[in-house]
C-alpha cells in the first residue's frame, strides 16, 4: 500500500526534474543563447554541492569553456539565469544599464531583522539607506577616523610581538583579529576592552564559517528564496539578540557621552535623532529603529571583517614569493616612517604610491569575491550577441576570472604592481575587486584604508617569506560560496627589529 505512493511521488519528481530542464534549455536556445547542459534543472549549483570547489571556480570552468560566448544560459529552477562572460556586457550589467540591473538579486529574508541591511536592499528601500549610510565614508569621515585604525594596527604589531607563535600559526585567523578590532573601533567606537578577545571575535568567526549547513543554505536561498523561506531558513537569526543588544548598548553610551568620534554610531545616533528617513522623489520612508540600524551595522561587520583578512592575507602571501617586490615596498614605508616620525596619518598613507600599486595587484589576482549577481527589473537587451533579458533574469556576473583572462591582462598569474602606474592602469570596467557601478560596495574606502594600515604597520615591524613546503603549491581555495580564500598555502612573519 506504501509502495504505490512513494513510486507515484518519484515518478513525478523524475518528471518534474526533467521538463523543468527541457523548459530551461529551450527557454535558452529560443533566445539564440548557448545553455549549460551538465545539470538542466540548478546549473553550476549542482557541481557546488557536489564538489570541493569554490563557487567561484566553478563558474571559472564555464568562463574558458564558453569564453567565446557573449553570456550562456544556466539552470536555476525555473528562473531564467545567465552567467555573462563578455566584459562589455559584464559592465552593461553592472554599471552601463543600471535602471534594469539595480537589484541584487537576493533580497532580505521576512522576520529576519539583520539580513534587512544595505547588500539586500533593493529598489527605494536601498536608495534612501544608501544616501543616509553615505556620509560615513566620505574622504573627510575617513580622514577623521583612521586614527582609530592606525591605533587598531599599532596595537596588533604589538599583540603579534608579545604571541610570538601567532607569527607562525594560522596568520588568517590571527589576521581575522586584527580586522575585527579595527572595525569594532572604527566603526562602532568599541575599543576600551581587550579587541583582540570579544564577542565580536567570535561572531566574526561564526559569519565567516562555510560549513555544510551553510552551504545549503545559500544554495537554497540562491535558487529559490521561496523555498528557503518554507524551510524556515534565516540568514542572521541566530546572532539578531546579541548584535541588536549589542548597537543598542553602542548607540545609548554614545549618546549619553555626547562625543562625536566620525564612526557609524555617530551617523546612525543622528539619523535616529532626525527621526523617520523619508525620499523627497518617491515619498518612500522607513523608521530608524534599533533592529535596522543594526542590520546596516552587521553589512559593515561582515565588510569589514572576512574580505579584509583575505586581501591581507592575500597580499603578504604574495609577498613572501617575491622578495624582489617585498624589498621595494619595506623601502618605502621606512622611509615613510623616518620622514614623518613614526607618526603615520591618513595623508601619509595616501603617500605610499608603491605599495597601494602592490595591493591592487593583489586584489586583481585574489579579489575578495569571486562574482557579482545581479537581477533585472525590466526587459532590455545585452549588446554583444544582441541577447535578450527578461524582468527577474537572475544574473551572475565574474570578477576572478577577468582578472584572470590573458586578453584583458597580459601574463594574469605574474603578480607585476607595475600594471597599477598610471601608464598602464586598468579600464574601471574589468578592474572590480569591489564591485562596479553604483551598487559597488559602499564601504570599499573604508576596506582599503583598514587593508593599508594593517599592511603598513605588520611591514614595518615585520618581513614575509614562506614556509618552504607550502612554497609554490598549486592553490587550493575553501569550499566557498562566494569568498576566495587561500587554504594550502603558509607564510609567516619575521621580525625585523625595528625600533
Amino acid at each position: 500500500m506504501v509502495f504505490l505512493p512513494l513510486t507515484l511521488v518519484l515518478v513525478t519528481l523524475v518528471l518534474a526534474w526533467y521538463f523543468i530542464g527541457k523548459y530551461n534549455e529551450n527557454y535558452w536556445k529560443k533566445r539564440g543563447v548557448a545553455f549549460y547542459t551538465k545539470n538542466k534543472v540548478v546549473g553550476p549549483m549542482w557541481d557546488f554541492m557536489t564538489s570541493q570547489k569554490a563557487l567561484f571556480e566553478i563558474f571559472g570552468k564555464l568562463y574558458k569553456e564558453y569564453r567565446k560566448e557573449p553570456a550562456i544560459g544556466i539552470g536555476q529552477f525555473l528562473t531564467p539565469s545567465l552567467f555573462v562572460i563578455d566584459p562589455k556586457n559584464v559592465q552593461q550589467v553592472l554599471s552601463g544599464d543600471f535602471q534594469s540591473f539595480n537589484h541584487r538579486g537576493i533580497e532580505s529574508v521576512e522576520g529576519d531583522t539583520l539580513s534587512d541591511n544595505i547588500t539586500f536592499m533593493n529598489g527605494p528601500r536601498w536608495k534612501l539607506m544608501r544616501s543616509n549610510m553615505t556620509p560615513l565614508f566620505t574622504a573627510n569621515k575617513l580622514k577623521n577616523m583612521y586614527y582609530i585604525m592606525d591605533k587598531s594596527a599599532q596595537d596588533f604589531v604589538q599583540y603579534l610581538k608579545n604571541n610570538s607563535k601567532l607569527q607562525r600559526s594560522d596568520l588568517f585567523e590571527t589576521l581575522m583579529m586584527f580586522c575585527n578590532a579595527a572595525v569594532c573601533g572604527a566603526i562602532f567606537g568599541i575599543g576600551s576592552e581587550s579587541v583582540f578577545d570579544t564577542p565580536f571575535l567570535k561572531l566574526a568567526k561564526n559569519l565567516s564559517q562555510s560549513n555544510i549547513l551553510v552551504r545549503m543554505k545559500f544554495i537554497f536561498y540562491t535558487l529559490s528564496p521561496k523555498i528557503y523561506t518554507a524551510l524556515g531558513f534565516k540568514l542572521f537569526k541566530e546572532h539578531e539578540e546579541f548584535f541588536v543588544k549589542s548597537i543598542g548598548e553602542v548607540l545609548k553610551r554614545r549618546d549619553q557621552e555626547n562625543v562625536k568620534r566620525h564612526d557609524f554610531a555617530d551617523i546612525a545616533l543622528a539619523i535616529q535623532k532626525n527621526g523617520t528617513m523619508k525620499d523627497r522623489t518617491t515619498g518612500y520612508e522607513i523608521e530608524p529603529t534599533t533592529g535596522i540600524l543594526s542590520a546596516q551595522a552587521l553589512f559593515f561587520f561582515t565588510a569589514g571583517v572576512e574580505p579584509c583578512a583575505n586581501a591581507i592575507y592575500a597580499t603578504l602571501y604574495l609577498l613572501s614569493l617575491y622578495p624582489e617586490i617585498l624589498e621595494k615596498v619595506h623601502q618605502e614605508i621606512d622611509e615613510h616612517f623616518e620622514k614623518h616620525s613614526n607618526n603615520i596619518t591618513y595623508d601619509v598613507i595616501c603617500d605610499l604610491e608603491y605599495t597601494e600599486k602592490v595591493l591592487s595587484e593583489a586584489m586583481r589576482i585574489f579579489p575578495p569575491i569571486g562574482f557579482l549577481t545581479r537581477q533585472c527589473v525590466q526587459n532590455t537587451v545585452l549588446p554583444i550577441g544582441n541577447i535578450p533579458v527578461e524582468k527577474g533574469t537572475k544574473i551572475f556576473t565574474p570578477i576572478y576570472d577577468i582578472h584572470h583572462d590573458p586578453e584583458l591582462y597580459p601574463d594574469p598569474e605574474v603578480f607585476d604592481p607595475e600594471r597599477f602606474s598610471k601608464d598602464r592602469r586598468p579600464n574601471d570596467d574589468i578592474y572590480m575587486p569591489f564591485g562596479m557601478g553604483n551598487r559597488t560596495c559602499i564601504g570599499a574606502r573604508y576596506a582599503k584604508l583598514q587593508v593599508q594600515a594593517g599592511l603598513v604597520h605588520v611591514l614595518r615591524n615585520f618581513t614575509v617569506q614562506p614556509i618552504a613546503k607550502n612554497q609554490w603549491k598549486k592553490l587550493k581555495f575553501a569550499h566557498d560560496p562566494l569568498n576566495v580564500r587561500l587554504r594550502n598555502i603558509g607564510f609567516e612573519l619575521v621580525p625585523r627589529g625595528i625600533k
